[in-house]
């Protein structure tokens, strides 16, 4: 595949990124206040939020899900237009790790329920651990944009 430039191509890419790590935060922030609301019955009004704090974070899941498939269909088509095949940088292992980690959360996002509280745990967990998927794509990221910068 022929692309005369991937300047366009990583623009997505780095908005896809800081959005989807916006996302993990409102995500994050989202979870804490829905198990506060859960473990105490009194929030300050200023955190109401009109369609509920579940349907923010079911949305905010959602749009993480989307960029992060977005930036794998990303760095398949640049990798592949620039090098030819797959494989160049550790940042394609990274990145499928992440990916693998955000469709497992939200795999057991749609499990939770009172008869299963384990999955919960699990969904928390892996959360925990995507945080240290996010740094090392990041990371890896990062040094394969410096090989395309001048």
């Amino acid at each position: 595949m022929h692309l005369p430039s991937f300047l366009w191509l990583w623009k997505i890419a780095a908005w896809s990124m800081g959005l989807s790590l916006l996302a993990y935060l409102m995500l994050a922030i989202t979870g804490v206040w829905m198990w506060r609301a859960r473990t105490s019955q009194s929030l300050p009004n200023f955190l109401e939020f009109p369609g509920g704090v579940r349907s923010l974070h079911l949305t905010m899941g959602i749009s993480m899900v989307s960029l992060v498939l977005l930036l794998l269909a990303i760095g398949i088509i640049g990798t592949l237009g620039h090098f030819g095949s797959l494989g160049q940088s550790s940042h394609l292992v990274s990145g499928l790790v992440v990916v693998f980690l955000v469709l497992l959360s939200a795999i057991s996002a749609t499990q939770i329920s009172p008869r299963r509280h384990w999955v919960k745990t699990l969904h928390i967990t892996v959360n925990m651990i995507l945080f240290a998927g996010f740094a090392w794509v990041s990371l890896t990221g990062w040094t394969v944009v410096q090989k395309y910068l001048p």
